[in-house]
């Protein structure tokens, strides 16, 4: 169903901590807040690449797992769901982390962007084993930053092999 997902009771639509979690407000959109979340961080992650490189992406990646985990930790207090579907914070971090070994070209960002989403997804180990067993802000962060992990493996042995 389209629309957009509410805002726990506690949180006020100006919280910074609803800004953060919610990527700007890209994570309150249905269905696939995931996606939605990644597709925002999409364009600030290939600036920051442009202009800073792998180091700026890493860093940049550190601050939104830092300030996503602080947001998580507020969103969560108090609710039942332990990853709930507006958090999209950790789609950024784990998407930047793609992009550190991602070429800046145009199939080089599809992949980046196609394979973390899959990661994201299909959680391979160890992101389904810190999906299931670490809770609260970390387990809501973690798992993503491991599925980024992931992909960025996987374009650096699609490069290491001429592929991309």
């Amino acid at each position: 169903m389209a629309g957009l997902h509410k805002l726990p009771a506690h949180l006020s639509p100006l919280s910074p901590a609803a800004w953060i979690a919610t990527f700007f407000g890209s994570g309150l959109l249905k269905p696939a807040s995931g996606t939605w979340g990644s597709l925002a961080a999409l364009a600030p992650g290939l600036l920051i690449a442009q202009n800073f490189g792998a180091a700026g992406l890493i860093i940049a990646a550190a601050f939104a797992y830092g300030f996503g985990h602080w947001a998580s930790t507020i969103w969560i207090d108090g609710t039942k769901d332990k990853d709930p579907s507006p958090i999209v914070i950790d789609e950024v971090a784990g998407l930047w982390l793609t992009l550190t070994l991602a070429p800046l070209t145009p199939l080089g960002i599809a992949l980046a962007f196609i394979l973390f989403r899959l990661f994201d997804i299909v959680k391979p180990w160890p992101v389904r084993w810190a999906d299931k067993n670490v809770g609260g802000a970390t387990g809501i962060m973690l798992d993503d930053v491991l599925a980024g992990i992931w992909a960025a493996l996987v374009l650096l042995a699609a490069r290491e092999f001429g592929l991309i």
